[in-house]
């Protein structure tokens, strides 16, 4: 939690006990969780390499950006991205960096990971509190062979400002219009039934506690978590599970708007996952900015696979170039090397 730690012990005694010579040596940034895992490896690969320090507290897409609107971090992180008005409107400029899959979560007795199905329809209907026992007709229409058991449904939802809560109510809206219109998309929404907890971490917790119940995480983390999770149909008709090569399949055909910004969310593809989302980064059009830059110059160009091993997927080729010349050359000094030239 850069921005506490920094006030507490003061950035002089911050930057000495990381082997940091100056401020100029020194990065923080704040919000989504989504991709915190790969930041985190980024981070630490770049200062061992640069001898830079990126300090970087994962309080949610909200409080990302809270935080560059306050001007209190060097760059704010969200998955819910910003519109080309509101970018102007502050000052910001805003590129994607990786793209990943929001998947629901589940704790049922009897049922394999990834061994049960849905569709978008039915999965809006259990989080609008229609559906509520896991033996439903329209649960057990899509999952024959599956001995589903004669239990209620518990429902979890975020209640802090969350990307990842934006993302699956995006999702929820383009596959229900019941949900769209009583429910809507947002990063905190008027949740009808369900237990509201806080974070990602108290999501899986609960979730993995609880029989019966069903939530919603970033896919990384329902890996690290060992959760399980179901399969959904997606826009074709196909039910997929989740993983980088179903992330990348929804990514195909997208084209660099303005703000980059354009959604993944339920494209069509054979192998699709239907909940695929980019995460985005916020900075300042300031000459300040280029110490963020730079670093993310240098995370690009690792191509690491051991990202995509994290279940995330990287830009593809022509959205990086477009984000070099739409938006990095907005800031005074800004002009890098293109990469995977």
């Amino acid at each position: 939690m850069a921005d506490y730690f920094i006030r507490k012990i003061g950035l002089a005694a911050l930057l000495l006990a990381a082997g940091i010579a100056s401020a100029s040596d020194f990065i923080t940034g704040a919000g989504a969780t989504f991709p915190y895992p790969a930041y985190l490896r980024w981070f630490n690969g770049y200062q061992m390499e640069a001898g830079i320090g990126v300090y970087y507290n994962p309080i949610g897409s909200s409080g990302g950006v809270e935080k560059i609107l306050s001007n209190t971090v060097d760059f704010g992180a969200t998955d819910a991205p910003m519109t080309q008005e509101e970018l102007e409107k502050n000052g910001l400029i805003q590129f994607p960096t990786l793209i990943g899959g929001v998947v629901p979560v589940i704790n049922l007795d009897g049922v394999a990971e990834g061994q049960l199905k849905l569709s978008g329809n039915v999965l809006a209907d259990i989080f609008l509190g229609k559906i509520t026992r896991w033996n439903d007709a329209h649960i057990v229409a899509d999952n024959n062979g599956v001995k589903l058991p004669n239990q209620e449904i518990n429902v979890v939802h975020r209640v802090d400002g969350s990307g990842t809560t934006f993302v699956f109510t995006t999702y929820l809206s383009q596959v229900s219009p019941e949900w769209k219109s009583s429910m809507g998309t947002g990063n905190i929404v008027p949740w009808k039934t369900g237990i509201g907890i806080h974070g990602g971490g108290g999501m899986a917790s609960y979730v993995k506690s609880v029989s019966g119940s069903i939530g919603y995480l970033e896919y990384t983390s329902t890996m690290q978590d060992k959760m399980n999770y179901a399969q959904l149909k997606n826009h074709d008709g196909n039910f997929v599970k989740p993983s980088a090569a179903s992330f990348k399949a929804a990514s195909l055909g997208i084209e660099s708007s303005r703000c980059f910004c354009e959604s993944m969310i339920n494209k069509p593809g054979h192998d699709a996952w239907p909940i695929t989302s980019a995460t985005f980064i916020l900075i300042r059009k300031s000459a300040g900015a280029k110490k963020v830059l730079k670093f993310f110059e240098w995370a690009f160009d690792e191509d690491d696979k051991k990202i995509l091993d994290m279940g995330y997927v990287q830009l593809p080729r022509k959205v990086w170039k477009g984000i070099v010349g739409t938006c990095w050359n907005q800031i005074p000094g800004g002009r890098f090397k293109t990469p995977w030239n």
